[in-house]
């Protein structure tokens, strides 16, 4: 089973995290923050796999911190479920539309850390959450996981549907790259 476990205690947050990519199950996620919950679920529903989240912040200071650090913890735990990442698809890409907004998105389980990320968002926050956090969660995510990632709202006019397609996208490339196709490694070199 590709799966991990990780816990991270500082002074800024206090986060316990369950990945399991093989199994589908109901997520259970608790950030403090309402509308990063909903975008979690979301994530992990259309990706197909089982996550637990539990995260304490200092909300009271602001979002930053919780969301950076749920990013880091998430990408920790899908780097070490994937392991050596043998039999993997490895790509992902997809156009993913939310009503009048449309997402293409992309993804390759390169080892590599590489984030190409607009999201033409307009408003300052959905919600209780700062939008400009999203991009922090998907660099945080992206640099812990080793993957490269590319995403962006091609159009778009509701700020809440831009960035809802984003995570609904993500989880289809997760879906799709983590997917076996063979006992191989997707690598010339022999490794990633």
């Amino acid at each position: 089973m590709r799966q991990a476990t990780i816990k991270r205690n500082t002074k800024e947050t206090t986060i316990a995290l369950s990945l399991n990519l093989d199994e589908k199950a109901t997520p259970s996620i608790n950030t403090g923050i309402a509308f990063f919950d909903h975008m979690l679920t979301l994530f992990a529903f259309h990706a197909g796999i089982n996550l637990d989240l539990k995260a304490e912040g200092d909300l009271e200071v602001d979002g930053h911190h919780t969301v950076e650090d749920v990013g880091i913890v998430l990408g920790e735990a899908f780097q070490k479920a994937l392991n050596d990442k043998k039999g993997i698809k490895r790509y992902a890409d997809n156009l993913t539309p939310m009503d009048e907004s449309l997402i293409r998105g992309a993804l390759d389980l390169s080892n590599r850390a590489c984030l190409v990320y607009d999201d033409q968002l307009q408003r300052e926050n959905i919600g209780s959450m700062a939008c400009e956090n999203f991009k922090e969660f998907f660099v945080a995510f992206v640099q812990n996981a080793r993957v490269t990632l590319h995403m962006q709202v091609l159009y778009g006019d509701n700020d809440h549907h831009k960035i809802e397609g984003i995570f609904k996208s993500l989880g289809r490339l997760v879906k799709e790259a983590i997917s076996i196709e063979g006992r191989e490694i997707r690598s010339t070199k022999g490794v990633l």
